[in-house]
């Protein structure tokens, strides 16, 4: 379990705060999505999360953060990669070796796992990402969405309880980003593992993740499943948040009157709702081709 209490933190030499009087739980087994504009502490809230905020970032830090009961302020970050285990936007600069296989064994090494488990954990998390066939590739001969598996398969093989990532899409096209979120809610479903997840693709986590969190200027402005958040579109919009145009299409038809349900966050609830409305609008028109008759 994450616990973050009153967390507030500025980057060394800066007058503004980056993060203010953060309060959030993240219980085992969770899906967190988390969202805002450019700037608004998304990943610093990450670096805080893995120990890199204030051990690696130095700054003011306030409040308390704990991962399992480890402080992290405390805790070194080696302490706190036992614990976490991150996913960075930039790939590339993650990669360490030159072949698959090699760097998912490094990080296997060099958390001294034992020799006679390593093989084992090596064939299962390959095969658990859907990349047994890329285990000799070179990282240079891989696809985006191919590094982001084998990044994550890397992780996955230290069997962390917690997996953090940040814009893992952001390179990807619209399939290979569906391909991610859908291997992220395996690990989620049949391993319990912890998911939290920085993106801006909102429509991929209204679909995927169990709570949201959106982020505003440093602060954290709502936080909750998925359709309350999504109930406050206005809120979203204001903090610069691009919600689904189904979304805003479902606020449009609820200020006319014209629909009284949830807002809807995705095609199949969208087309739910467009049944609705047209069901609801029909009446008047027929009424209006009798009139004329």
């Amino acid at each position: 379990m994450i616990q973050i209490k009153d967390l507030s933190f500025r980057y060394r030499g800066s007058s503004e705060y980056a993060l203010s009087r953060i309060n959030l739980e993240i219980p085992d087994g969770d899906f967190l999505g988390i969202i805002g504009s450019s700037g608004a502490g998304k990943s610093t809230l990450s670096y805080g999360i893995n120990g890199l905020v204030p051990h690696h970032f130095p700054g003011d830090f306030y409040g308390e953060l704990t991962i399992n009961g480890l402080d992290s302020l405390s805790s070194g970050t080696e302490a706190i990669a036992q614990e976490v285990g991150s996913v960075f936007q930039d790939i590339d600069a993650q990669m360490v070796a030159s072949v698959v296989e090699d760097e998912i064994l490094f990080g296997l090494e060099n958390f001294r796992v034992p020799r006679e488990e390593i093989e084992e954990r090596l064939e299962n998390a390959l095969s658990a990402a859907g990349i047994a066939e890329l285990k000799t590739r070179t990282i240079r001969s891989l696809s985006g969405g191919q590094k982001q598996k084998v990044a994550i398969a890397a992780i996955t093989a230290l069997r962390p309880g917690i997996i953090l990532l940040d814009e893992p899409t952001g390179e990807l096209d619209p399939q290979s980003s569906w391909n991610i979120f859908a291997y992220l809610k395996e690990l989620n479903d049949q391993y319990g593992i912890t998911i939290i997840v920085i993106e801006q693709k909102i429509l991929l986590l209204c679909e995927f993740v169990k709570r949201l969190a959106v982020m505003d200027k440093g602060a954290l402005i709502l936080e909750g499943d998925v359709p309350a958040v999504m109930g406050h579109a206005d809120t979203l919009k204001a903090a610069g948040v691009n919600i689904p145009r189904v979304t805003e299409l479902g606020s449009k038809f609820a200020v006319r009157n014209w629909y009284h349900g949830d807002l809807p966050y995705t095609l199949a609830q969208g087309e739910v709702m467009m049944g609705q409305v047209l069901s609801w609008k029909q009446p008047a028109q027929e009424e209006s081709s009798h009139a004329a008759l």
